[in-house]
């Protein structure tokens, strides 16, 4: 029986890195991939498993895309973002400074699409990721509402387009990733917790959280072109 490999974009910190420590823990083998070599070199030394192999890629390039693809997958899975720039005033918006984020999570998923589908064998799915922005969006993160938005429709093409393989997104909220690191001194403990008072939850998602949330979603056959939200409630409040 063929072992289950699932390839991870952004596989080298946070969800995407708890993602792997989870499939590894399965049994499965896991392919992380990242535009920083030296963030491979670490997550690598951290899950020490002979079933991960790294692979410097930027998604947003479709060369490096296609380098990902040199052997078959049974899951793909993305939580890359470059976030540089991401919130701005509209009325002052700058395109190009934002158009990171429009890259590696849009363009970025709809070349992971093209070339995973060739690639994946049967019963096969890609999972891509949005966040809580597209429903509870804040004064400067269109950009970041309108991308996450986007994702969702562009799941529910895919869907049909690449049927049967199964095409998702994962939709976190709040949760406690080296993201929050940028804050200096006391500000990360004071904002997240903030953060989990106001959630049905009581808490901020951990990196475990969404992990086991995309494993559901690769797992499950009869799951295709839906949003699987978790957000601790954060919809609703």
């Amino acid at each position: 029986m063929t072992t289950e490999h699932v390839i991870i974009v952004g596989g080298s910190s946070g969800m995407g890195l708890a993602l792997a420590e989870t499939l590894l823990s399965e049994g499965s083998e896991v392919t992380i991939a990242s535009r920083s070599p030296e963030r491979l070199e670490e997550a690598a030394r951290s899950l020490a498993s002979d079933r991960v192999r790294t692979v410097q890629a930027d998604i947003t390039q479709e060369n490096d895309v296609a380098r990902l693809f040199n052997e078959p997958a049974d899951h793909v899975a993305t939580t890359a973002v470059d976030g540089v720039g991401a919130y701005q005033p509209i009325a002052e918006f700058d395109v190009d400074t934002a158009r990171g984020v429009l890259d590696s999570k849009l363009i970025g998923a709809i070349l992971l699409a093209k070339h995973a589908a060739p690639a994946l064998r049967p019963g096969g799915s890609i999972t891509l990721t949005s966040g809580i922005a597209a429903y509870r969006p804040s004064p400067r993160g269109s950009m970041v509402a309108a991308v996450n938005g986007a994702l969702a429709s562009f799941a529910r093409a895919a869907a049909l387009e690449l049927a049967p393989i199964r095409v998702n997104v994962i939709s976190p909220g709040w949760v406690d990733t080296p993201v929050w690191d940028l804050i200096p001194g006391s500000g990360k403990a004071a904002t997240l917790a903030a953060k989990a008072e106001a959630l049905p939850v009581g808490r901020v998602g951990r990196p475990e959280d969404i992990a086991h949330a995309i494993v559901a979603l690769m797992r499950n056959g009869f799951i295709t072109g839906t949003v699987l939200h978790a957000d601790g409630g954060h919809r609703l409040v």
